[in-house]
């Protein structure tokens, strides 16, 4: 039992993937790494570099196309919207094409945009890919192993993970529910309002249950436990940290090589 429990996940042709033997923890620090170097700069150069090289290392995360865009969707839908934010009310500057009111589009305003657009996918692709086969057991696993976080914070983090689940399927057996008692045609407003508070409701009773039962079979004990698995470090992930600051430094250094490297604010 053991064995299965510590088995990588695998593909849908049964083998596991290179990103399985990287440590949740590891997984975590790599996404932190890669991303402040974005935070701070607002080049395009930079972060279009970084979105080319991150997704080179599509094809060892595991995830199908089909996968990838059913989790990448709200990254690829909202980081136009910061894009086009930028274009009309970002910093004016060079040429101006078009203005209205406080509305003005220039050529800084253009760059601005395309930056932050970029941006945005360089700075949900990591997550996507590094976390779409984590168990959050296995985090939880390193978190209290590795990084020395209470267990009884991580215990409780990972049971709410696990009730998420239970949610959304609660919220469309109600919606099958009311469809069958001819309520899910009309009032569109009035029906996410009515849902939603049974389902706080639900949340609430299901809450109060679990931690009633986590606190009988001791797992709010000051007592320090034991561990059914073991969270180690290996030199896998030493090479994907070495891999992600390879990218950040390649990123940077081209945006420094082009002249286009720009700090945010500058």
């Amino acid at each position: 039992m053991t064995a299965l429990a510590n088995a990588p996940v695998a593909t849908r042709d049964g083998r596991p993937v290179v990103l399985d033997r990287v440590n949740p923890v590891t997984k975590a620090f790599i996404v932190i790494l890669l991303s402040l170097p974005l935070l701070v700069t607002i080049d395009w150069v930079s972060a279009a570099v970084a979105v080319v090289l991150e997704a080179m290392l599509f094809p060892l995360a595991g995830l199908t196309l089909r996968a990838f865009l059913r989790r990448a969707w709200p990254v690829l839908l909202f980081a136009p919207v910061g894009g086009i934010s930028m274009l009309l009310y970002g910093k004016p500057g060079g040429h101006e094409y078009w203005s209205f009111w406080v509305i003005r589009i220039t050529d800084s305003s253009i760059e601005l945009a395309i930056a932050v657009t970029v941006r945005v996918v360089a700075l949900g692709l990591p997550t996507i890919l590094l976390f779409a086969r984590v168990d959050p057991t296995d985090l939880a696993d390193g978190l209290s192993q590795i990084v020395r976080l209470p267990s009884r914070f991580v215990l409780g983090t990972l049971a709410g993970a696990r009730m998420l689940g239970l949610f959304v399927e609660d919220w469309r057996s109600m919606a099958l529910a009311r469809r069958a008692r001819g309520l899910g045609d009309h009032g569109v407003i009035r029906r996410f309002v009515s849902m939603a508070f049974v389902l706080l409701v639900f949340a609430i009773r299901r809450g109060s249950k679990l931690a009633t039962a986590m606190e009988a079979r001791g797992f709010g004990s000051s007592i320090p436990r034991t561990w059914a698995r073991s969270s180690t470090l290996s030199a896998a992930d030493a090479v994907a940290v070495l891999v992600a600051v390879g990218i950040m430094v390649l990123a940077i250094g081209t945006a420094v090589v082009s002249g286009s490297f720009r700090f945010i604010g500058s």
